[in-house]
């Protein structure tokens, strides 16, 4: 099913608060086996909720707009959609009753929120039970979803209520997709672009390219009639996109480089300590966000200055008067002597500058040493970052947990 995203507010619009529900819903749709034909963030203006709303409906097969369901003056979503539609505002008196109760007596405006409970003719209250709006319209048979814009919220309502009742409604399109996103590191859009280019004219094969931070995914999608036909072409295709881009495939959907690390390192019998300088722990909470992440991660030291890679790591000060903290010698003994101090299988380290001062000629910002000890060998490998402070360090901390997931690969 191909569908659109209606996000109100007119602190999105206005840019104090970061729209990131368009974002997630998004995703969970893409990833649901659906399409997204348009995005829109639009202000609390009741003329314009009606007209983006039915614009959406003539073209798409299902609608989900978030915020403006709330009991403040500005939240004019339902009345914006009664008048739209011509659905007479209708109270619900359970969810009437489900305020008094929950506001109680001391309720200092209790008829700003009452208005929650009246909703356009023919609304469908998603989650009877849960104390959040949230409802759903069918209008010309195209479902209509509206969501609150609370980000927890509306994800809890988008994950438990919407995406199980567009899996019923899919079960009855004629068109079959197949999709998946293939998440790459260490390789350009317009290289994979170039590599993929011939696979973009083959009809019903949609193929996409999305930077993503330090990353690019790129996004396959087959739609067609017959579901045999579908899944054969999206077979052809899928292993087009795996030769062509080979190692720097990390992984696919919704899985993160450092939960594929995660799953290497679990597979090998292996666990892992970092040891940071650069990153500033950017490194370890990127592996701790993994859930689970205790059965293969140690820990790590963040090391930041040369007296505490003394003393913590015992890198010896000759290397460091000698050679600098930004060197392939300092960045292999931080991980070597933090092995040795925790016996762990594999220590990577990070040691680099993030500038936007400290650069010189000879080391200019962006410089930055990785090292790796695995197998006993210890190594270390020098990297040329461009960007400002968070994007070297981002680079720094991806190119990281790709230096341990390509040796776990390589087994070497």
């Amino acid at each position: 099913m191909i569908g659109e995203i209606i996000a109100i507010g007119d602190e999105l619009t206005s840019g104090r608060i970061v729209n990131t529900t368009s974002g997630f819903a998004a995703r969970h749709i893409f990833a649901a086996g659906h399409e997204i034909y348009a995005m829109h963030t639009i202000g609390d203006t009741p003329s314009l909720i009606g007209e983006a709303l039915k614009r959406a409906i003539r073209r798409v097969d299902f609608v989900l707009v978030t915020g403006g369901l709330g009991s403040t003056t500005d939240d004019l979503t339902n009345e914006a959609v009664a008048d739209a539609l011509g659905r007479p505002p209708t109270l619900y008196p359970d969810i009437l009753e489900k305020i008094r109760r929950h506001l109680g007596a001391e309720a200092p405006s209790p008829n700003n929120y009452e208005k929650m409970a009246w909703l356009p003719q023919g609304a469908e209250i998603l989650n009877n039970h849960a104390r959040m709006a949230g409802y759903m319209l069918c209008h010309e048979s195209v479902p209509i979803f509206f969501l609150p814009g609370i980000p927890a919220q509306m994800k809890e309502l988008l994950v438990d209520q919407v995406l199980p009742r567009l899996a019923g409604w899919s079960s009855n399109n004629r068109n079959h997709i197949q999709q998946r996103v293939y998440k790459t590191f260490g390789v350009s859009e317009n290289v994979i672009n170039s590599r993929l280019v011939e696979l973009e004219q083959i009809n019903n094969v949609h193929v996409g390219y999305y930077p993503v931070d330090c990353e690019v995914h790129v996004s396959l999608t087959v739609l067609e009639q017959d579901d045999r036909a579908a899944k054969e072409k999206f077979a052809m295709a899928d292993q087009t996109i795996t030769e062509a881009i080979g190692a720097s495939t990390y992984g696919t959907d919704q899985e993160t480089l450092a939960e594929v690390v995660g799953k290497l390192l679990c597979k090998s019998q292996k666990r892992l300590a970092v040891a940071e300088s650069c990153t500033g722990g950017l490194l370890g909470e990127k592996i701790t966000a993994v859930a689970g992440s205790s059965d293969w991660f140690d820990g790590g030291v963040i090391a930041y200055s040369n007296q505490l890679k003394e003393i913590l790591l015992h890198v010896d000060r000759s290397l460091l008067v000698n050679y600098g903290a930004v060197s392939e010698q300092v960045a292999m003994a931080m991980a070597a002597r933090l092995a040795d101090r925790i016996k762990t299988d594999i220590a990577v380290s990070v040691t680099g500058i993030a500038g936007p001062d400290g650069g010189s000629r000879e080391k200019p910002v962006g410089t930055v040493y990785i090292g790796l000890l695995h197998n006993n060998k210890v190594s270390a490998r020098l990297h040329h970052f461009e960007g400002n402070r968070m994007r070297i360090r981002e680079m720094t901390a991806s190119t990281a947990l790709d230096t341990v997931r390509r040796a776990l690969l390589a087994g070497n």
